[in-house]
């Protein structure tokens, strides 16, 4: 039976420090490798004895393999840290252009956007909180201006309006290309969401208030 004292495993040994890349080129084949029956997972068990791990990591390959792994990641952190602020630059800097309509033309255009969504998801709750309320039916071909905003609420018209606006400024999310990982990239889509909903409730006062409950909702 193995002694698992003397073993390490491949997380183990990551664990101390090492990369895939180095595992395969200084320690090679594992010592141990087969199938826990104590698990369900066909994923093999690669074990190695510690002596031989301990062995490798006194020598100048090993050492020379971890700097340059440091340096790497080192690297990739520096770049990483360019580009968030790159982003954040560009979003800030970059003029929002909201479309301006008449305001007939905004609430029709608002209701139609709301009909599409409703009949891609009959029922669910939309991003304005509001459910899958249907107003006169979605427009088939050729109905594109019987759109009736009559008997509409108020408030669930202000949060149509804004949602469609919204969409309508979802080219500005390629300004978030090239950014990955929870940090970086969740600071930058909060300035985002932020600078649209404030460019829409500039150029439409009346939109304000619901474009500042989203900021305060949605961060």
């Amino acid at each position: 039976m193995t002694d698992r004292t003397t073993y390490v495993s491949l997380a183990g040994v990551r664990g101390r420090g090492w990369t895939d890349a180095m595992v395969r080129d200084l320690l090679g084949t594992p010592d141990v490798q087969g199938r826990d029956p104590r698990r369900w997972s066909l994923a093999p068990v690669r074990l190695y004895l510690l002596a031989r791990v301990e062995a490798v990591e006194r020598t100048p390959e090993f050492a020379g393999a971890a700097e340059l792994s440091r340096a790497r990641s080192s690297a990739t952190g520096v770049y990483a840290e360019r580009r968030r602020a790159a982003v954040l630059t560009a979003i800030r800097t970059e003029p929002i252009e909201v479309p301006r309509l008449p305001g007939p033309e905004l609430e029709r255009r608002a209701v139609r956007h709301r009909h599409l969504l409703g009949a891609r998801s009959p029922g669910t709750p939309g991003p304005d909180g509001g459910g899958g309320m249907r107003t006169g039916g979605a427009p088939g071909p050729g109905r594109e201006g019987a759109v009736r905003t009559a008997g509409v609420p108020a408030g669930s018209l202000v949060r149509w309006q804004v949602s469609y606006l919204r969409h309508a400024l979802s080219r500005y999310e390629t300004l978030l290309d090239g950014l990955y990982g929870e940090t970086g990239r969740g600071e930058a889509e909060r300035l985002l969401r932020r600078r649209l909903y404030e460019a829409i409730g500039a150029a439409y006062p009346s939109l304000a208030r619901e474009c500042l409950r989203r900021i305060t909702v949605e961060g």
